[in-house]
C-alpha cells in the first residue's frame, strides 16, 4: 500500500479495486507512482466505486479533489463519437452515408465514397494532414476541417485502419456541425453531460481553471512512433508535434478539440459513457437505442494498425476486444484510452463502465497498465 489518503466510496464487493487503486501510488508501482488519480465504476445502474486520491501538482502541494477535472486526450474520442452515435439513433445521421451527404466539400480528392462510420473507425484515410501545421492552428476548427476535406486519401478508405489521432476530431465535429447546426462541443454539453450530470467538457470555459490539474508530462505525441518522415506514424503524430505542456494553457482549454481536448475525472467519463453499457440508458436518460449500442461493436478493421504499428480492432467509434489486444474476458465489450494513461471501458455483457483519470502521464499513447490493474480487479470481483 502506498499510504496515500484515498477518499470517495467502494462497495465492499469492490474492495479490490480499491486496493489495486491504492497500489497504483506506491513508489514501485509497476507503471511507475501516481501522483493523482480517480477511478470509478458504474455497474448494473449504480456506482459502485467511486474514488480519488494523491495530489494535483508534481510538488504534492494540492490535494487532488472530488471535482477535480484534468485533460484526458484520447479518451475525448469516446465522447466525440457517442455524440455521433446518439445522432443516429436518433435517425439524424446514418452511419452508411457517404461523409459528403453532410459536409459536400468533402467529397474532393476522391473521397466521394468515404462512409461516416469510416471516420468513427480511423479507417477514412486522413489520419493527418498534408499542410503543415502547428499546436496553434488545432484551435481553429474551420482551418483543419478544410484542409481535411480538400486532401486525398493516405490510403484506400475502408480497407485498413491508421489512428486518426487528432484529425478523427475535426472529421467528426464538422458531421456534426452540418447535421445539427451546434458545434460537437456544445452538443455534447446540452443533450449528453448536461442531461446526465457528467462534469466533462470540450471546450472547458474560464470558471473551471481553478479545479484543473496541469498534467505531468512523458515523451511528445511523436516519440513513440516510426522516426521516419515518411512513415504513416510519423505523418500522423508528428504534424504538429503535440507536447503536454501545451495542455495546460487557455488557449488549449477553451478550443474544442474533439480528439484530445476534453476535461474530466473519472466519474464525469463513466457517467457520460454508461448508457453504452446500460442498453443505451443512465440514470433515466436514454443517449442511444440497443440497436445502435450493438452496432458499436461490428468490426470495422483488424489488424496492425497503420499509424501505431500494433495489433488493433475497431467499431463504430471505440475499440474493441479481441485475441490480439485482450481487453477482458468477454467479447461484447469496447474501449479507448488516452495518451498518459486514462481509460473507459464499457462491458455491454457484464454491464458496466469502468473509467480511470489521472495527471501523471505514462508512456503509452491509448492507455497503460495502472487503469488494467483496476479492470482486473473488477473482473476478479466479478468471477471472471
Amino acid at each position: 500500500m502506498s499510504g496515500v489518503p484515498i477518499e470517495g466510496i467502494c462497495d465492499p464487493r469492490f474492495a479490490a479495486v480499491r486496493e489495486a487503486f491504492a497500489d497504483n501510488f506506491a513508489p514501485d508501482a509497476p507503471s511507475g507512482a501516481d501522483v493523482g488519480a480517480s477511478a470509478t465504476l458504474i455497474i448494473g445502474g449504480h456506482t459502485a466505486v467511486d474514488l480519488w486520491g494523491g495530489h494535483l501538482d508534481a510538488e504534492r502541494t494540492r490535494p487532488w479533489e472530488r471535482d477535480t477535472i484534468v485533460n484526458v486526450f484520447s479518451t475525448t474520442k469516446t465522447m466525440c463519437n457517442l455524440v455521433a452515435l446518439a445522432l443516429a439513433g436518433r435517425g439524424e445521421l446514418d452511419l452508411d452515408a457517404p461523409v459528403a451527404r453532410y459536409w459536400p466539400e468533402f467529397a474532393a480528392a476522391g473521397k466521394e465514397g468515404v462512409l461516416v462510420r469510416h471516420l468513427l473507425a480511423h479507417t477514412a484515410g486522413l489520419s493527418g494532414w498534408d499542410e503543415p501545421l502547428t499546436t496553434e492552428d488545432l484551435y481553429d476548427h474551420g482551418r483543419c476541417a478544410d484542409h481535411l476535406a480538400a486532401q486525398a486519401p493516405w490510403w484506400e478508405p475502408g480497407t485498413r485502419s491508421g489512428y486518426h489521432a487528432i484529425t478523427q476530431g475535426y472529421l467528426v465535429g464538422e458531421v456534426v456541425r452540418r447535421v445539427t447546426g451546434r458545434t460537437l462541443g456544445r452538443w455534447f454539453a446540452e443533450e449528453i453531460a448536461g442531461p446526465l450530470d457528467a462534469d466533462f467538457h470540450i471546450g472547458t470555459g474560464a470558471a473551471h481553471d481553478h479545479r484543473i490539474g496541469a498534467l505531468i508530462p512523458a515523451l511528445p505525441l511523436a516519440g513513440g512512433v516510426s522516426p521516419d518522415p515518411a512513415s504513416l506514424g510519423y505523418r500522423t503524430m508528428a504534424n504538429p508535434t503535440l507536447r503536454a505542456e501545451a495542455s495546460a494553457t487557455v488557449p488549449w482549454r477553451r478550443a474544442e478539440i474533439p480528439a484530445a481536448g476534453g476535461h474530466g475525472n473519472a466519474r464525469s467519463v463513466a457517467r457520460a459513457q454508461a448508457a453504452v453499457s446500460h442498453g443505451g440508458t443512465f440514470d433515466g436518460h436514454r443517449v442511444l437505442p440497443p440497436e445502435v449500442c450493438e452496432r458499436i461493436l461490428e468490426v470495422q478493421a483488424a489488424g496492425r494498425d497503420l499509424v501505431l504499428g500494433i495489433g488493433v480492432t475497431f467499431g463504430i467509434g471505440y475499440g474493441l476486444n479481441s485475441p490480439r489486444a485482450p481487453i477482458g474476458p468477454n467479447a461484447r465489450l469496447c474501449y479507448w484510452g488516452g495518451w498518459g494513461g486514462s481509460l473507459v471501458v464499457n462491458d455491454l455483457e457484464a454491464g458496466f463502465t469502468l473509467a480511470y483519470v489521472m495527471n501523471r502521464m505514462g508512456e503509452g499513447t491509448v492507455g497503460d497498465d495502472r487503469a488494467h490493474t483496476l479492470l482486473r480487479a473488477v473482473y476478479a470481483a466479478l468471477g471472471g
